[in-house]
C-alpha cells in the first residue's frame, strides 16, 4: 500500500542550504551567509528531511549537530554539489545576464570607491542575479574561497599556493613611508630608528604586517614599536596627529583622504618592495563573470585611485600600477 502522504520534492536550494547549515551549525548563521530569512532556511531544511524521511540534524542541540545519517548524507552530496555548480557555471559561461547568485569578498582597502563602483556596475549587467558582498581580511577571504563560501575574492596574494583556486594578479601596490607633515626628522633617520618618532605598525596577524616585518628583517632593522593596529584609518589618524610614522601602501594611503593634508608619503628608502593584489576565483565560478569583474575592477582602479597619484606622486608611476 502506498504512503497516502506525498513527500516534498528535494530541491537544489535545499541541498545547498543543508551543506551551509552543516558547516555553520546555526540557522541564523546560515541565513546571514545566504541572505535569506531564518524561516526560509528552516522551511527548506524541513522539506529536505520530509523528502528523505530521516532527521539530518539533532534539533534539540545548539549549535545544530548532524545525526549519523546526516553525516553520511553530507559526505555523499558534497562532491555532487561541486559538480552541479561547475556545470551551471560552464552552462552560463556565455550568458552573464542569466547568472542567478554571486558571492564576492574583498579586503577593506577597496570599500571606499572601488567596490561601490563594481556593485552598481554588476547590478546593471546582471539584473537577475542576487549578490552577496563580504568584507574581511585577506586570510579570511582566502579561507572562505577555499571552503566555497565565496565565488570571487579581491585580496592580497598569499605566499602559499591556493590549491585549486584561480589567481589573477590585479594591482602592484608598493610599500611607502608615511610621516607627519610637520616632522623635521629625515626619512633616513626615521626608518633607521634614529629619530624620536616611534614606528606605528599593522597588527602582526595581518598578511601586510608579515610582509613589512620580513623586509625589515632583511634590512637588519629593529624598530621600537609603540602602537599596533588592524585599522589603516586609525594608523593614518595617529601619524597625522604626530604620534609616530608608519609603513603602508599608496592604495591604503588613498583611503585616508581626511588625514592627507597632515601626512607626507615618501618612497621606501633602499630596496623597494611591494604587495600584489589579485582577483581570486573558485573553479565553479564562470570565466565570463570573472572577466567582467576583472575588467570593471581595473577601470575603477584607474578612475578612482591611480589617476590621482599621477598628479600628486609622479614618482609612483612605474611602481603603483595595474598588472597586465
Amino acid at each position: 500500500m502506498s504512503d497516502p502522504t506525498p513527500r516534498k520534492d528535494m530541491s537544489l536550494k535545499g541541498l545547498e542550504l543543508f551543506q551551509v547549515c552543516a558547516r555553520q551549525g546555526s540557522l541564523q548563521a546560515t541565513a546571514q551567509e545566504t541572505g535569506l530569512s531564518v524561516s526560509t532556511v528552516s522551511h527548506h531544511l524541513r522539506n529536505l528531511e520530509d523528502h528523505l524521511g530521516v532527521a539530518l540534524f539533532d534539533h534539540t542541540r545548539k549549535p545544530m549537530v548532524l545525526t549519523p545519517k546526516g553525516h553520511v548524507f553530507l559526505r555523499n552530496i558534497d562532491q555532487a554539489l561541486h559538480t552541479i555548480r561547475k556545470a551551471k557555471a560552464e552552462a552560463s559561461a556565455g550568458n552573464i545576464a542569466e547568472a542567478s547568485y554571486l558571492r564576492i569578498g574583498a579586503i577593506e582597502d577597496f570599500d571606499s570607491d572601488v567596490m561601490p563602483d563594481l556593485a552598481v556596475y554588476l547590478s546593471k549587467k546582471m539584473p537577475d542575479c542576487d549578490f552577496l558582498y563580504h568584507t574581511a581580511s585577506s586570510h579570511e577571504i582566502t579561507r572562505m574561497l577555499g571552503n566555497r563560501e565565496l565565488d570571487l575574492g579581491i585580496t592580497t596574494s598569499p605566499p602559499e599556493r591556493l590549491r585549486d583556486l584561480r589567481d589573477r594578479p590585479l594591482l602592484l601596490d608598493p610599500f611607502v613611508v608615511v610621516l607627519p607633515a610637520l616632522s623635521e626628522a629625515s626619512l633616513a633617520d626615521v626608518v633607521a630608528g634614529q629619530s624620536k618618532l616611534p614606528f606605528l605598525q599593522f597588527s602582526s596577524d595581518l598578511i601586510i604586517a608579515r610582509q613589512i616585518a620580513a623586509q625589515l628583517r632583511r634590512l637588519g632593522l629593529t624598530l621600537p614599536q609603540k602602537f599596533e593596529c588592524g585599522s589603516n584609518q586609525t594608523l593614518m589618524a595617529m601619524v597625522a596627529a604626530g604620534a609616530g610614522w608608519t609603513i603602508t601602501t599608496p592604495l591604503l594611503f588613498s583611503r585616508a583622504r581626511r588625514f592627507q593634508p597632515q601626512l607626507r608619503m615618501h618612497p621606501f628608502p633602499g630596496k623597494r618592495f611591494s604587495r600584489t593584489l589579485s582577483l581570486v576565483a573558485t573553479p565553479d565560478c564562470s570565466r565570463s563573470v570573472c572577466e567582467l569583474v576583472n575588467d570593471r575592477l581595473r577601470e575603477a582602479l584607474k578612475q578612482h585611485v591611480l589617476r590621482s597619484f599621477q598628479q600628486t606622486a609622479p614618482w609612483l608611476k612605474d611602481q603603483f600600477t595595474l598588472i597586465e
